[in-house]
């Protein structure tokens, strides 16, 4: 942390993650960052019932309480500007970053329908988290109903729209509750939402609106597409239609209310909203065409600058300006991967070796291929290339002579692979991907890096920040602020990376071909239609789970 100077100018970055939210006071001129403090959300991830002993929840429900995102403005907000020992009266803008697709129905004025009394008991009127994947069965009609109708904008997503985003969570709450659907005047990204909470001012970005909402080359999916759909689905665009605006543009000023929460000057800039991945980009340095960014946590989104549209096949999307102005901004991402590695250290690691820690180190000590094991990384189903979240995990080769340890780096290197076939799939299309930037929680993972170099067959750098969204976002705002005049500038003044920390070793890059063969023999047997058992498995857990609780009882 460098100290304050006379004269300098500050920005606040604030980003919403999945379990938390954490604000950053950064300096403008050279990106030190002063402070920092996180504020946990009161109800986490809600996925059995809804809070206080409220309704229960069906299987692979993840709601959140927009309550919770208010409360990181009130108390870390405040609390990083005290311990970065600014004047708050230096502070020239704030900017935000979401998990995507995190969505929320509301009225009118932004009030969340989970916060209207006689909706309070209504899962569907609640924040629907980015990993909510009960809605696998709706985005498998609306792609089924795009491929039939050829609609131009399926191949700009790969082929297929998740489960997570923005047309197929709305479409679950019209079919299963009606009435929430009604009383939803808007539907909006948790990203604009606190925009305009901090504001007062609806705007929607273009980051999530491409990304997110299906918005391609000046509008969104038809009407008529979406009464094919359902016919009372149709005015589903009004719901989330807003003001569009760039990235790194001010979306307005800080209202007297925001000001009195966060502390800060009534009236500076904030910034449109964001997606944690996409604004990484800017401070891991990786606007320009090439430099892939993954952002690895509890799951992983890889986003990529590109010269020109292309369709690549499983992708989360290409989108103009999507990242940056002036680039196609690429995405795609894994469902899960620092949570498969938490589940194996909670659920199946034994005493002793129950820590990442010594996991990792009894991991490191053994050579490639030495676990005789394969496994594929779908513990959070598959959201990039094949995008079915009631996909599921899998190893291949344990014996009696299987170790803990072997176990733990098999998961290390299955989420590896799904990266390399990203990578594949981005390069097979025409989208160059020369090196990597890793960003995120896992980057103190050394064993971990290095898997990802050797299996990649990359360079792989580190970015230069421990708190890479909420940079990104602070470096969005300096430029919403007017104190730099463009995101790249901004970007090479503010953001770091420490480029080429990792370098492939040749006879691990071939020992890790061969296992990656096997990767991919059992991603396309399972993934692909030839064995569905996993879908299957899915629907009789779903069954005998929803057995227990009648819909009255789940939805009353």
């Amino acid at each position: 942390m460098s100290g304050v100077a006379a004269g300098d100018k500050y920005v606040v970055g604030v980003d919403y993650g999945t379990l938390s939210g954490r604000a950053l006071v950064v300096r403008v001129r050279d990106g030190a960052e002063l402070g920092t403090a996180v504020n946990e959300y009161r109800n986490a991830v809600i996925s059995s019932a809804l809070p206080d002993g409220g309704t229960p929840l069906p299987p692979d429900w993840a709601l959140q309480d927009p309550e919770d995102y208010r409360e990181v403005l009130r108390h870390a907000v405040p609390a990083a500007v005290a311990a970065a020992g600014v004047d708050p009266v230096d502070v020239v803008g704030i900017g935000i970053d979401f998990t995507a697709c995190t969505v929320l129905p509301t009225l009118a004025d932004g009030t969340p329908l989970c916060e209207v009394p006689e909706l309070r008991q209504r899962p569907h009127a609640w924040v629907k988290l980015w990993k909510h994947h009960a809605a696998q069965p709706h985005a498998d009609r609306i792609n089924a109903l795009a491929h039939e109708r050829r609609e131009p904008w399926i191949g700009r997503y790969g082929g297929k729209i998740s489960a997570e985003w923005q047309f197929a969570k709305g479409l679950q709450i019209l079919e299963e509750d009606p009435e929430v659907y009604h009383r939803a005047e808007r539907f909006i990204e948790a990203a604009d939402w606190i925009v305009w909470q901090l504001c007062g001012v609806e705007t929607r970005n273009v980051c999530t609106a491409g990304y997110k909402g299906i918005r391609q080359d000046g509008s969104y999916p038809s009407a008529d597409y979406l009464t094919a759909l359902n016919p009372g689905f149709g005015d589903f665009v009004a719901k989330l239609d807003g003001p569009l605006l760039p990235l790194a543009e001010r979306a307005g000023g800080l209202t007297a209310r925001a000001a009195a929460w966060t502390g800060l000057p009534e009236g500076i800039a904030v910034a449109v909203g964001n997606v944690d991945a996409h604004v990484t980009a800017a401070a891991a340095q990786a606007l320009d065409p090439g430099r892939l960014v993954a952002i690895m946590g509890t799951s992983t989104c890889h986003v990529v600058n590109g010269t020109h549209p292309a369709e690549v096949a499983g992708m989360c999307g290409v989108v103009d300006g999507g990242i940056s102005s002036g680039a196609w901004g690429y995405e795609a991402g894994q469902s899960g991967v620092g949570d498969i590695f938490g589940w194996f250290v909670k659920h199946a690691a034994p005493a002793g070796v129950d820590s990442h820690e010594r996991l990792t180190e009894l991991a490191a000590a053994q050579p490639v291929g030495a676990h005789g094991l394969v496994a594929l990384d779908w513990w959070n189903g598959n959201r990039s290339l094949l995008v079915n979240h009631d996909l599921s995990g899998l190893i291949v080769g344990l014996t009696l002579a299987t170790r803990p340890e072997d176990v733990y780096r098999a998961l290390l290197e299955a989420t590896a692979y799904g990266t390399r076939m990203i990578i594949e799939a981005f390069v097979e299309a025409g989208v160059p991907v020369d090196d990597l930037v890793i960003a995120g929680g896992l980057t103190s993972n050394e064993l971990l890096m290095q898997i990802y170099a050797d299996v990649t067959n990359r360079p792989l750098g580190i970015i230069g920040s421990a708190q890479g969204p909420a940079l990104g976002s602070a470096i969005h705002a300096a430029v919403a602020a007017g104190a730099h005049p463009s995101i790249h500038e901004a970007s090479r003044a503010m953001g770091r990376i420490a480029a080429a920390v990792y370098r492939p070793d040749p006879d691990r890059v071939r020992a890790y071909d061969a296992l990656y063969a096997e990767y991919r023999a059992l991603h396309d047997h399972f993934g692909r239609g030839a064995n569905d058992v996993m879908l299957r498995l899915r629907a009789i857990r779903n069954a005998a789970v929803e057995s227990a609780s009648s819909p009255q009882e789940v939805f009353a």
